[in-house]
């Protein structure tokens, strides 16, 4: 769930307003406040602890911030995804990183991970573009409620892990769900699939 704040600013007067508490995006130059649910935080926080392992088992230089912010080329826009892999080494060429956790390079940003909330559209549509703009390699869409239209996720509608990668500076696509083994060229050879993230957002009352 998302509240728009009535004000056009530019993404540098953005950084400056930004309070410390709250999770807050930059569309167009309109401050949105985000407010996830319950179901929604679960899964950001299963979603972490799976790719953390595989990192630590890798030996890869990533890690996932708490907050942090993707500045989208050419655009007054600036995204805090529910999960994003930084990679670690490519910090020190990111003027932004120390004072604001900005990020503006495609090598910072391995993995980018959105969890569909009602505002399924950002994700599927702007966030799908602007994410390919950047070059984020590889994009998740995790649309646990299927919320999203059926030209993206088919018909009939069921929950659907889409993962997005880059070939010549495209998205292609690969849909899972239910015990689809999700398959993610960043990450070869995680051990995850689609029913056990979506089973991460409901709660033991619900199951």
């Amino acid at each position: 769930m998302f509240q728009a704040l009535p004000k056009t600013i530019a993404f540098e007067e953005f950084l400056n307003w930004k309070p410390d508490g709250g999770c807050y995006e930059l569309y167009d130059g309109v401050i949105v406040e985000m407010q996830p649910v319950g179901d929604h935080e679960e899964i950001n926080g299963f979603l972490a602890k799976k790719l953390n392992v595989e990192f630590e088992r890798l030996s890869l230089p990533y890690f996932i911030p708490k907050q942090a912010l993707v500045k989208v080329p050419d655009k007054e826009s600036g995204y805090s995804p529910d999960v994003i892999v930084i990679n670690q080494k490519n910090l020190s060429a990111e003027p932004m990183w120390k004072k604001s956790s900005t990020v503006t390079q495609a090598a910072s940003v391995p993995l980018v991970i959105e969890v569909v909330s009602t505002n399924w559209r950002d994700d599927y549509a702007s966030k799908l573009v602007d994410y390919e703009t950047f070059g984020v390699p590889e994009y998740w869409i995790t649309d646990y409620l299927a919320l999203g239209g059926r030209r993206y996720i088919g018909n009939p509608k069921q929950p659907t892990v889409s993962v997005y990668y880059l070939v010549d500076g495209e998205y292609q696509v690969n849909l899972f769900r239910g015990s689809d083994r999700i398959i993610s060229p960043t990450f070869p050879e995680l051990n995850l699939t689609a029913e056990q993230i979506f089973q991460a957002g409901r709660s033991e009352n619900q199951l």
